[in-house]
């Protein structure tokens, strides 16, 4: 006999009988009944036997399968016949168990909650040290001993904690917080950090700062008449947003909100290279007096000799001869999106969306002087203050004045 001795088992298929047909063609494949399973298993824990031993008197071919029915067995006793079944079961049809799934580290806790190996070591380890045996309390936790020991030597670490104060303030800036991109942004940019983008989001969750995060609804889908329409101006961004200098491209639109039980009206004029808000003008009512309003303020703000595109949706008051008519008089080109189609005008509900999610969600005003106020501070800080990604991490003022210097 060679130095290394080796035992031979004979491939043993042992099928259910309704799934013969479906392991005819799969001749390798070793398919153990539950009895099978338990009975090994009982002789291994219970009756003494070797691991080699039982896999002898039970055919079993896979030292490591008998490893694995060894501790459904332990675990659940009489009952892990039935486990080690649905499991067989699983892996043939791809099917979970009920109650089976869970994510990989976790075990589900009550209410389903996902309980860590690190959780349930710290549980573990609080009533070793009331009195309770370990052993016992690693097999109801299901952790493994070296598991368990390693959590114990490897405590979680609270990184970057000086960053903390700094992203308290930043996230103060507005009523409802901003994202951990914005953060980054700022520390960098401002606070002069040297900070990986990953390491916020972790300093943001141990602080307990969740940003709103708009969804998509999935029971509701927009839709709008996209038949003929009358006499309207052609598209001329075409969905494309992107503008080599400030006052190239704008993009205008009207949006509402409920404040002190009656509305209020913003109309803004949004500039696609710079993401500057460069004119706005707040109403109670959406009156053509505003769009006067609106376009005086955007007169003053225009560059000499600049020809911008003005685009926005196919609102009454964008159809207005006023309003064609004063854009003409100020040099500037309409545009207008098509019948039904917002994404045509994007770039300016999109501002809408983070102004509503950084502003207005969740909040109530007591008066539309207050909220007028509050919304005029909110959109100086927009332009001063808030960071964007697409600027390269600059704000829209800053990147105006390096893009007019150049």
């Amino acid at each position: 006999m060679s130095e290394r001795t080796r035992l031979h088992y004979p491939t043993v298929y042992v099928v259910h009988t309704e799934d013969k047909n479906r392991y005819k063609s799969v001749p390798d494949y070793t398919v153990y009944v539950g009895e099978t399973k338990v009975a090994a298993a009982r002789d291994h824990v219970e009756n003494g036997l070797t691991k080699t031993e039982a896999m002898a008197r039970h055919g079993i071919a896979s030292i490591a399968s008998l490893e694995r029915w060894c501790r459904d067995y332990r675990s659940g006793g009489a009952q892990a016949e039935a486990r080690t079944d649905a499991r067989a079961g699983a892996r043939r049809t791809g099917r979970v168990p009920e109650g089976e799934g869970r994510v990989p580290g976790k075990t589900p806790g009550p209410a389903g909650v996902q309980v860590t190996r690190r959780e349930r070591s710290a549980v573990v380890r609080l009533l070793a040290g009331r009195g309770h045996r370990l052993d016992h309390l690693l097999r109801i936790a299901g952790l493994a001993r070296s598991t368990y020991f390693y959590q114990l030597s490897h405590p979680e670490r609270v990184t970057r904690a000086d960053l903390e104060p700094l992203v308290g303030e930043i996230w103060g800036r507005t009523p409802n917080g901003c994202g951990h991109r914005q953060i980054h942004m700022c520390l960098v940019h401002e606070f002069g950090r040297k900070v990986s983008a990953k390491s916020v989001p972790g300093v943001m969750r141990r602080m307990g700062l969740r940003c709103a995060i708009r969804s998509r609804n999935p029971w509701r889908r927009y839709d709008s008449y996209r038949g003929e329409t009358g006499d309207h101006v052609h598209n001329l961004p075409e969905r494309d947003f992107d503008a080599a200098r400030p006052f190239s491209k704008l993009g205008t639109d009207v949006t509402e909100f409920k404040v002190a039980g009656s509305k209020a009206y913003l109309a803004p004029v949004y500039d696609m290279a710079s993401k500057e808000i460069v004119a706005r003008d707040v109403s109670r009512s959406p009156d053509l007096g505003r769009q006067r309003r609106l376009l005086a303020m955007l007169a003053e703000r225009l560059l000499a000799g600049a020809e911008p595109i003005l685009h926005s949706d196919m609102g009454w008051q964008y159809q207005h001869r006023w309003w064609r008519d004063e854009l003409e008089r100020l040099g500037i080109r309409q545009s207008m999106s098509r019948k039904g189609n917002c994404l045509d005008n994007a770039a300016t509900e999109q501002v809408f969306g983070h102004l509503k999610d950084e502003f207005y969600r969740g909040r109530e005003f007591d008066s539309y002087e207050r909220f007028k106020r509050e919304l005029d501070a909110y959109i100086i800080h927009w332009n001063t203050r808030r960071r964007q990604i697409r600027l390269e991490g600059h704000t829209p003022e800053e990147f105006r004045s390096m893009s007019l210097a150049v």
